[in-house]
């Protein structure tokens, strides 16, 4: 009798044990401590046991496939409407129908193109947290949490970089370019949308600088007052990687493409110093 009991409990119970499963997973994943050893240590381990690096590149390969499964059921799913963000993205540049194609494959290509650069905004969450969970063994809980804290913050910073550069930079430069000189300028499919699909790209990965000096800040491999002394050769690197991203030499645009990054490093600065603080008050804590 006190089977049956423990057996109709168990099954009426069982919609909610469901439901608390992932809970319960994500906060055992959570707590769950890495081994206490140093690099020297894992390293020596690493030559006495080479089958321990054959796992790691294992875990590496899983994660690598799951990514690229993922990638590409976004890259799909982004097809299907590849017209729709086709003529979205042509816009700045007059619409889709001031486009013409002067090869048999370039339409393709454009399609491509755009499905892949949206695919990998839909993935880019998931392609995170894959990358999250090959590091996450070496992680301790404190560095975990802030890890699964930033990557909706960097899904968003993403996304604004994206809106940036719609919004601000593309009607600006599409239209110096196209009608730069007073020279007639037919714009086609292959090169309008691959100078926007590598702006928007490249400025999405820029925006997520921020979030990367404030996670290294907060594990103490930055520090703010090291990146103030250099914004000089920061500035000099960022004018370096605008003059890449943009492929015009005129300094309208550069500085339009620099102007968020200098604006995004000093605040990175700010970010560090808080990260900073909260480390240094968090390790007086723990010193007895």
């Amino acid at each position: 009798m006190r089977r049956l009991f423990r057996r109709l409990w168990r099954l009426l119970t069982a919609p909610f044990r469901l439901l608390a499963w992932p809970f319960r997973a994500l906060r055992a994943f959570v707590n769950m401590e890495p081994e206490d050893s140093t690099a020297s240590d894992a390293f020596a381990r690493t030559l006495e046991n080479p089958a321990v690096l054959v796992s790691h590149l294992e875990d590496l390969r899983r994660h690598l496939f799951r990514g690229i499964a993922a990638l590409m059921v976004t890259t799909a799913i982004s097809f299907a409407f590849a017209r729709q963000i086709l003529d979205w993205m042509a816009r700045p540049a007059g619409g889709i129908q001031a486009l013409q194609a002067i090869e048999v494959t370039e339409s393709v290509g454009a399609f491509m193109k755009v499905s892949l650069l949206s695919g990998i905004v839909l993935a880019f969450p998931y392609l995170l947290f894959e990358a999250f969970a090959f590091i996450n063994p070496g992680l301790k809980r404190r560095e975990r949490i802030l890890i699964l804290t930033i990557i909706p913050f960097a899904f968003l910073l993403f996304l604004l970089g994206i809106a940036f550069t719609y919004y601000v930079l593309l009607p600006v430069a599409l239209p110096f370019l196209i009608g730069f000189g007073g020279i007639t300028t037919i714009p086609r499919p292959a090169s309008v949308l691959g100078f926007v699909t590598s702006v928007m790209l490249w400025i999405g990965i820029a925006f997520q600088f921020p979030l990367v000096i404030y996670a290294l800040a907060a594990v103490g491999l930055v520090k703010s007052r090291t990146l103030l002394d250099g914004w000089r050769i920061a500035i000099v690197g960022m004018a370096i990687v605008s003059a890449v991203v943009t492929p015009t030499v005129d300094p309208v645009n550069m500085l339009l493409v620099m102007g968020p990054m200098i604006a995004l490093y000093f605040i990175s600065i700010g970010l560090a110093a808080l990260a900073q603080r909260g480390r240094e008050r968090r390790l007086a804590r723990e010193d007895p």
